[in-house]
Formats: C-alpha cells, structure tokens, sequence
C-alpha cells in the first residue's frame, strides 16, 4: 500500500490555486526584466559618472539603496519558478533559508536606506545651523557599512523557522516571537521616522516666507516620495501579515489558506520596489535626473540655444543639488 503520508513542505508550500501562482510568476517576471535594465543602468551612473564615493552622503545612501534593490533583483527568477512549478517556496530547505536571507537582507536595506535619506534631508532642512549633526552626515559611507552590519543578525532569525508556510505547530515559540518582533519593528519604526521628518520639512516650507525656497521645495517632495513609496510597497504586507499569524492561531486551516495566498500577492508589491526606488533618485537630485537622461535618453532633452542658455546663467544663480 502506497505511503500516502505527505511531507511537512508539501503540507505546507504547495500552492492551493496554481493558476494564480503562474499569474504571480509572470508578473515577477516582468518585474525582473524592467528593473534589471533600470537597476543596471544606475549603477553604471553612480560609480561611473557620479563617482558616489567622492559625492555628497545624500548620493552614498543612494547607492546602497541600488544595492538593496539588487538583491531582490537576483532573487525574483527564483521565485517566478517556484510559482511556475505551483509551489510557494523553493523546496530544498538550504536553497529556501539563502533565499529568505537575500530577500529579507533586500528588504531590511531598502527599508533603512529608504529612512536615512530622509533623515538626511530633514537634517539639512530643518537643522541646516547645527553643525554637530552636519558633521555625522559626512560619515555616510561608515554609517552605510555600519547598517549592512546591523542587518546581518536581524535577519538570521528568518532562516531559523519557516517564516511563510508554517500550519505545521511551532516547537520554539521564542524564535517565532523574535522573528515577528524584528519584523514589525523594521518596519513600524522607520514609517513613523518617515511620517516625522515629512511633517517637519513641509512645516519648515510653510514657514519659510524670504530667502530660496526650491531646496525647501524639493525636500518636500523627495520625503513625500520616500513615503509613497514605502507605504505602497511595505505595508500592505505587513497587514496582510498581522492577518496571517491571526489566522495561523484562530483560524480554520481553509481560511488561513485564502490568506496565505493573498499574502503571497502582496509581497509583489514589495518586489516592486526595486522599480519605484528609482522616483526617489529623481526627486532627490536633479543633476542625476539629468544625468540619466542626458546619458541614456539624449532625445529627450530640449536643445537650447546657447546665446539663452549664457543668459539664464548670468541672471539665475545656480541652486545647489539637495
């Protein structure tokens, strides 16, 4: 007689609506194939162009931002096939905990990334006269070093248990409780960072009645940017989430099925930060918005005259990049 006794992965990472899980695959798919190009295409700027290294620590954080997006990048073929062969997650158990590390390393540095950009923005605003917090900024490439080292033991607890197909009762609720905590934490922390620093820069804008107020105006909308961004992408998950461990603990095996699989949609979103991240390089610094057109799309930009292009600059100083 046949053993029909299935393994804890088929009982747990197999996909309930296959079908669906293919329309998941082909929207990673067309994930991969534009922000492959697009991330590329950025890094090719930064370290060529741009020379990071040598640049203001707004463009430093920049990079590591790209970095982030990277490795997310390189991890949604993976997945895509998994989707394909109707499973949830790859199945060898080495291969699932790498990936669960690089995905949720991408989404820990997205995150911080995300965040400090706008605390340096709300810092060179809001605090422009404070030299001593100035003065920590120009240290943004041991500040960079300093958060991937950070990261790296927050994320080790996702590798220990089985993060998204876990129906199966949990021998060590400690490490479920540390592995949640961290979670929600990146994640709650930094959205109220960001709401902070947007509402302070927009204040200091309203107040702002002589002198230049572009800087002003384009921190607004770089922070207001940031926000989106990190709300479209991270939060609806982190919903979707809480519903999730509700239903692991209260629910019917069916019902938290049905949420498993939404859950599993709306970590697309997530995947398509690595294509809205790019806004956030365009409303940061109009010299890289520039840049990127004048390098990849040079039809794009209006010739103007020279004898207009020598008065403008005689009559309109130049601002500075913020």
């Amino acid at each position: 007689m046949a053993n029909t006794t299935a393994s804890p992965f088929q009982l747990d990472c197999e996909a309930s609506d296959k079908t669906l899980y293919k329309f998941y695959a082909a929207a990673t798919i067309v994930i991969f194939i534009l922000a492959l190009p697009l991330n590329a295409s950025i890094l090719y700027l930064f370290i060529f162009k741009l020379k990071f290294w040598k640049s203001n620590s707004n463009n430093i954080f920049l990079f590591n931002l790209v970095l982030a997006d990277i490795l997310l990048i390189f991890c949604l073929p993976v997945i895509a096939y998994n989707y394909i062969q109707g499973e949830r997650r790859i199945e060898n158990d080495a291969g699932y905990k790498a990936m669960l590390f690089m995905l949720f390393l991408n989404r820990g540095g997205s995150i911080a990334f995300l965040t400090v950009i706008s605390i340096d923005r709300y810092l060179h605003v809001v605090h422009h006269g404070r030299r001593n917090l100035l003065k920590v900024l120009k240290k943004s490439a041991l500040i960079s070093i300093l958060i991937w080292l950070f990261l790296v033991p927050l994320t080790i607890p996702t590798m220990l248990k089985n993060f998204d197909c876990n129906r199966i009762p949990n021998e060590n609720k400690v490490v479920d409780i540390i592995r949640e905590f961290i979670f929600f934490t990146k994640i709650v922390i930094p959205f109220v960072i960001l709401v902070y620093c947007t509402v302070r820069i927009v204040r200091k804008l309203r107040k702002q009645t002589i002198g230049d107020t572009t800087k002003l105006k384009r921190a607004v909308f770089l922070v207001t940017c940031v926000m989106v961004v990190f709300s479209f992408s991270f939060l609806p998950c982190t919903i979707a989430r809480v519903v999730l461990l509700i239903a692991h603990e209260k629910w019917t095996e069916p019902d938290e099925e049905k949420v498993s699989v939404v859950f599993d949609g709306l970590m697309l979103l997530s995947y398509l930060n690595c294509l809205l991240d790019p806004a956030v390089y365009c409303f940061s610094s109009t010299k890289f918005k520039g840049l990127y057109l004048s390098t990849y799309f040079p039809f794009l930009i209006k010739k103007v005259p020279l004898q207009s292009l020598r008065v403008s600059t005689i009559q309109r100083p130049r601002n500075d990049v913020i």
